[in-house]
């Protein structure tokens, strides 16, 4: 986890440093690591991936009024893009808006429908519950598609979309996006096969290593296995 922020950085090492003797609190070694031009800076950039004005049918903001207190109530959506030297790819998530566990995920060289259902598909195998959910994205025509939505119809998944084009509505799935880009595909990729191969190791430490300041410095994989109830399994 090569660009680790600074505060689950500290968390993870404090241990060691009292360990060792070393007295340095939170914010000394945010003052240590400016001092040593070591603290991250924040990459900038935007592709669009998604059309929304399209004839197909959108679907009401559903998750903007939900109270999520648990794992497998809503998963959020995105498609990103990812380039190697073979050009531009897409990388579709599908991610639980409670423990933030990536439960599916594809990476393809096109936007079409099919190719985005394989992460929701994923997601859906992926499963602990058989629960219904609510399933939130983006208005894109991937989405809308009569593709996605049997998929979303088979898996008793709800659609919900943001309202408009309003990117914020999706923030989650967009920060997840980020995370994964800014902390994890760092070095360019020369073939599209090796890519695929680095974005499911990024994934699995996503899930299984990397702490969240949202879920109290646990792991994704760590909260959602704790919320697994045992009558409920699929």
């Amino acid at each position: 986890m090569p660009r680790l922020g600074t505060r689950k950085l500290y968390q993870l090492i404090e241990p060691e440093l009292k360990a060792t003797g070393i007295k340095l609190g939170r914010d000394g070694m945010f003052d240590y690591l400016r001092q040593q031009q070591m603290l991250i800076k924040p990459r900038r950039n935007y592709t669009r991936t998604t059309w929304s004005k399209h004839w197909m049918k959108k679907y009401p903001n559903l998750f903007a009024e939900m109270e999520i207190s648990a794992p497998e109530q809503a998963f959020v959506s995105d498609i990103t893009y990812v380039e190697s030297d073979e050009g531009v790819h897409y990388l579709s998530l599908v991610t639980d808006a409670s423990s933030r566990k990536i439960m599916g995920y594809e990476l393809s060289k096109e936007m079409k429908a099919h190719d985005i259902a394989k992460a929701l598909r994923m997601a859906v195998r992926n499963r602990a519950r058989s629960s219904a959910l609510v399933h939130h994205s983006d208005r894109g025509s991937q989405y809308c598609s009569a593709t996605y939505q049997q998929v979303l119809a088979e898996a008793v998944m709800t659609p919900s979309m943001t309202d408009g084009y309003d990117c914020y509505q999706n923030a989650l799935a967009e920060r997840v996006n980020g995370i994964l880009k800014q902390e994890f595909l760092l070095t360019r990729c020369r073939t599209f096969n090796e890519l695929k191969t680095v974005i499911e190791e990024s994934v699995w430490i996503y899930n299984h290593l990397r702490p969240h300041l949202s879920l109290g410095m646990k792991t994704p994989a760590e909260v959602h296995e704790k919320a697994r109830c045992p009558e409920h399994l699929a």
